[in-house]
């Protein structure tokens, strides 16, 4: 027997007959022995909606009482699959993040997880009955209910895997594991029976909308065993998804690159002329950093005549906030002038095999090359390699890198 927490997202909950079919699935595990905690997301769209509803109201809404309102998405489901479940003569019951006291601390929209109580939850289990919490809430110390962000479910479950100490934290999405990319780009992406922790930080850190970045951190930080999964296949018929480890497996066959990630919502900035004297880069970037922009790729030339040209990497929706402060800022750093560009891409080969294999980047640079791409920036990292391209060439670039680094081919 174990104890095992299952998440499910949006889409896996999406209406009735989604949710009846999650609770076929549970039931499977609960029949053979083993302790289930359940995580639920809101029906699909159902979180966009709320949002839509309160902007209705105010353009800009309270971030408590926006709180207040998106979190009944998840008190809906959880109650609708503990009907599911009793319908099938199981016992289950449906908690709130405020009832199973989830206590984190009063950032609205985007609170952070301090304690959970996990005494209620042991004894329902103790009693043989299926615990349904909600994903994406909590509480604060003054009895606020509080939300974790987007995608903050997945949050919610392996937080409850750590605190209950589960064998296994099992994902269930609408894909059946991490793929090599995306499939719909690449057709001949292969789903990866496994993938370390660090990769798949860098892959949900470059762009991978698999697992919520967050909830790999917490994974990572208190060692809980994860799998992602499909809760869209048939029942019995589930594949083993993709499992991530704490480990690399030393074998032959561990592959140099294990992924090609991207991430369309780039934005690039370059502050061209400035004084190439210290203390000039805290002079731009301090003003951004304020402004509670995270700021990604940064590069700075060689300077020439007394001048530099300072470039850097935004998030696109972050764009025409940053253009506006550098332009406030430029008479007083005494820039030249101001570049921007929306519309850029980041590309990323991410595998741990490169510690062990030389080469990797100029492979990179080469493939890039001979399909006639330029590269704007480059990054890298102990196990990441990553490019800034014109967003045109996205799809060309995947497809190239995934075919170098022999990613369709072989056993993932």
């Amino acid at each position: 027997m174990a104890l095992i927490v299952q998440k499910y997202g949006g889409t896996s909950v999406a209406n009735t007959a989604r949710i009846k079919n999650v609770a076929e699935r549970v039931a499977k595990w609960k029949k053979e022995g083993h302790q289930m905690v359940v995580v639920l997301s809101a029906m699909s769209g159902e979180t966009n909606r709320l949002i839509a509803l309160a902007k209705e109201i105010q353009a800009h809404p309270n971030p408590r009482e926006l709180d207040m309102m998106v979190s009944t998405g998840e008190q809906v489901t959880v109650a609708l699959l503990a009907m599911a479940l009793q319908e099938l003569g199981l016992k289950a019951k449906s908690y709130t993040g405020t009832q199973v006291k989830f206590l984190t601390d009063n950032a609205y929209t985007k609170a952070r997880i301090l304690s959970i109580d996990d005494k209620v939850m042991r004894a329902d289990l103790d009693d043989d009955m299926v615990v349904i919490v909600a994903g994406f809430q909590g509480v604060d110390a003054e009895g606020n209910i509080t939300t974790l962000g987007r995608g903050g479910s997945d949050t919610t479950g392996v937080a409850l895997a750590a605190a209950l100490k589960a064998d296994e934290c099992q994902i269930y999405t609408d894909v059946d594991g991490v793929y090599t990319t995306d499939p719909r780009i690449v057709p001949e992406a292969r789903r990866l029976n496994t993938i370390t922790f660090e990769e798949m930080l860098e892959m949900a850190s470059l762009g991978s909308k698999v697992l919520q970045i967050r909830s790999v951190e917490f994974a990572g930080k208190y060692k809980v065993k994860l799998r992602v999964l499909s809760s869209l296949e048939e029942l019995g018929k589930e594949g083993p998804g993709t499992l991530i480890t704490f480990e690399e497996e030393n074998t032959m066959e561990q592959p140099i690159i294990s992924g090609i990630a991207f991430n369309r919502d780039e934005a690039k900035l370059t502050v061209l002329g400035v004084p190439d004297r210290p203390g000039i880069a805290y002079q731009i970037l301090g003003a951004i950093a304020d402004a509670n922009i995270d700021v990604d790729m940064i590069i700075q030339n060689v300077g020439s005549d007394g001048t530099t040209d300072f470039s850097f990497t935004v998030n696109r929706g972050d764009y025409n906030k940053a253009q506006a402060i550098l332009e406030g800022v430029k008479a007083t750093i005494g820039a030249r002038s101001i570049s921007a560009d929306n519309k850029i891409c980041k590309v990323s080969a991410v595998g741990v095999g490169m510690r062990s294999h030389p080469g990797v980047a100029s492979k990179m640079f080469r493939t890039l090359a001979e399909e006639g791409i330029n590269i704007k920036m480059i990054s890298t990292s102990e196990i990441k390699v990553s490019v800034v391209v014109d967003e045109k060439y996205l799809e060309l670039a995947v497809r190239a890198l995934h075919k170098a680094f022999d990613l369709d081919q072989g056993v993932a």
